[in-house]
């Protein structure tokens, strides 16, 4: 699962994407499984992803996570993708 996440904190916005790390982060700082993501996202969830996303991206983030949730205005969801999507059976027109 790919993530594509809109950050929108005081002072820009960006986007960022998850990747497998932030997804097993995720899974141990929270004790949840990936499948779990299907039944909801909290703000809690996508802030710490984003979060992940930023630091091993380059973008300069606090050292601490909650110093990170009090600079947020807002988080979306943009775009989720499977990480490795599947296609679609043949078919056969008769």
């Amino acid at each position: 699962m790919q993530l594509t996440l809109k950050v929108t904190t005081d002072q820009t916005t960006y986007e960022v994407k998850t990747n497998l790390y932030v997804i097993i982060a995720w899974e141990r700082k929270f004790k949840q499984k990936a499948s779990n993501l299907a039944t909801g996202v909290g703000l809690e969830d996508l802030a710490f992803m984003a979060f992940e996303s930023c630091k091993i991206n380059g973008i300069p983030v606090p050292a601490v996570f909650d110093d990170y949730v009090k600079k947020l205005v807002n988080i979306e969801v943009v775009s989720d993708e499977p990480t490795n999507p599947t296609n679609e059976a043949p078919t056969h027109d008769h």
